[in-house]
């Protein structure tokens, strides 16, 4: 690297400066400690920084600075020592620029005043926000000088995309998906230099489409600006692109080939479980932040099949009440997207009805440590790892899921005992019960307490599942059918409605996909809470 070489030069800056700087030393930088691969001085020069004369020094894991101080009439060397040095890691950095004054509608040249470093601030909460710094001097040489070397520590960064497909879902939620992409999202990959090719989307299916067509090696990372739907089928697409450009039948995928580039999700729905997961908050920004400092995740990932076809790539499913709840919503397309949910959730409560069914799954190990003492279940559970278990009942709601699935309903997670890249599933069964006790169950999702420590729940870790409903007879089958569409089963696999008649086997995929985002066990708990229950 150009400066690395040979002794470090004086600190250097404004030629106008220099009888000034007679009168004033350089306050000693940190402390000599041995020194880390990265941390030789790259350059050396003077800027003002907060209206301060300041000693800067260029390494290739950060930047340091100290203001220049006066000279002591005694030759008091006190004070000097007790100047604050300021540090920039150069991994929180995104972006450089040029600083210039411009004239109105003047696009190009202007004053040189020095350079702009913009860098990753991590607030509370799991927050993100950027934040610029700004290095004045006026000359051009100088500047210059040190913007190639900036950038050439920058261009070195792995997993930092430098093209995106972005796909936009105008009609998310509130239909804010295009505002808070071009608003919040878009001038972030322009300060970081990523270009974008942005599809928004016409129709559902619209992102399948192109993502079968697409150039996609052209892009380092793929962004979807939508709710949980959105993300589902972005994500099913890029899996499913995969498998036909390795060759694969994609009508039966027993053993799945990763997916060629990252996912970025930019939270624009309602609960937003993925990026929730990822991020720890609904936070555009913060999304954003993740995607442009490359921060990836290897995710494990589900596939959802029946005997005789894949239906859907996939991080977490709900068969029953949590079906019920969406397939009503759906149908009510016409309500406001708040009160259609809202309604949707009461009217599947007053209607509470168990479905008959039988599960059968593989376990991923022998002894579970929140098990319940239940003679039938527990003997089901200690068989050996590659004997299918099976369990037959009425069950108000299942729930499969590959990821922790967070959310300001459930900060804790709607399956807090599984990981993101684990390679197993979580597998939890609500038996059938009265009302009550099931509200009990969920208004538990909301606090910090134990929402499986109930006698009708029973939660599992598993490599695979099936799914087998039972049809239903007598006075309750023409209701069941009435509300399932034509006999079909629904499905709830991450917020998109699906409807299967038959059985649905799921397997867990372990680190099938990157996504861009952050380990959820690393970040500080939320403290969201919600009163909606």
């Amino acid at each position: 690297m150009p400066g690395a070489a040979g002794p470090l030069p004086r600190p250097q800056g404004r030629a106008r400066a220099a009888p000034q700087e007679r009168r004033r030393r350089v306050a000693p930088l940190a402390a000599a400690a041995p020194a880390r691969a990265g941390d030789e001085p790259l350059l050396r020069g003077i800027f003002e920084i907060g209206k301060r004369s300041c000693d800067v020094v260029l390494s290739a894991r950060r930047l340091r600075w100290s203001p220049i101080l006066p000279e002591s009439p005694t030759g008091d060397s006190s004070v000097a020592l007790q100047v604050q040095e300021e540090i920039i890691e150069m991994k929180d950095v995104f972006s450089v620029k040029l600083k210039r004054r411009r004239f109105a509608g003047q696009k190009k040249g202007g004053t040189l005043l020095g350079i702009t470093i913009f860098k990753c601030l991590n607030k509370e909460e799991n927050k993100l926000t950027d934040s610029a710094i700004h290095l004045n001097n006026l000359s051009e040489d100088h500047c210059q000088l040190w913007f190639r070397h900036l950038k050439e520590i920058l261009n070195g960064f792995q997993n930092r995309p430098k093209s995106l497909k972005v796909f936009v879902n105008p009609s998310s939620h509130k239909r804010e998906a295009t505002q808070i992409y071009y608003e919040k999202v878009a001038p972030l990959f322009k300060l970081a230099d990523i270009k974008t090719d942005v599809t928004v989307t016409e129709y559902e299916g619209h992102a399948l489409s192109v993502l079968k067509e697409c150039e996609l090696q052209a892009f380092d990372g793929v962004v979807c600006v939508g709710g949980d739907g959105s993300v589902s089928e972005v994500a099913h697409g890029l899996l499913l692109r995969a498998q036909m450009d390795a060759g694969k039948d994609t009508d039966y995928v027993s053993k799945p080939v990763r997916a060629p580039v990252p996912l970025g999700v930019i939270p624009a729905g309602t609960t937003n479980i993925l990026a929730h997961t990822l991020c720890g908050i609904k936070h555009a920004v913060t999304a954003t932040l993740h995607i442009v400092m490359g921060h990836v995740q290897a995710v494990d990932v589900c596939t959802f099949s029946t005997p005789s076809r894949l239906l859907r790539f996939g991080f977490s499913a709900m068969f029953g009440f949590g079906a019920r709840t969406l397939a009503l919503a759906e149908k009510h397309r016409w309500m406001p997207s708040s009160q259609r949910k809202d309604f949707a959730f009461i009217k599947t409560l007053a209607d509470l009805k168990a479905e008959e069914c039988e599960l059968s799954f593989l376990p991923l190990q022998t002894v579970q440590e929140d098990s319940h003492e239940k003679d039938g279940i527990t003997l089901l559970y200690l068989g050996s790892k590659d004997q299918w278990q099976k369990i037959q009942g009425h069950f108000l709601n299942v729930s499969i899921m590959a990821i922790p699935c967070l959310c300001s309903m459930a900060p804790r997670g709607l399956a807090p005992n599984t990981r993101l890249n684990n390679g197993s599933m979580a597998l939890i069964v609500v038996q059938n019960t009265s009302r009550t006790e099931f509200i009990r169950h969920l208004k538990r999702y909301t606090s910090v307490k134990n929402q499986f420590n109930f006698p009708f729940v029973e939660t599992y870790t598993v490599r695979e599942v099936k799914v087998q409903p039972r049809l239903k007879s007598g006075p309750d089958a023409k209701e069941s059918i009435c509300l399932n569409a034509e006999g079909n089963y629904p499905w709830n696999i991450d917020g998109d409605l699906m409807k299967e008649a038959s059985e649905v086997h799921v397997r867990v995929h372990p680190q099938l996909i990157d996504l861009y985002g952050v380990n959820t066990d690393d970040l500080e708990s939320s403290q969201v809470t919600c009163n909606c229950i």
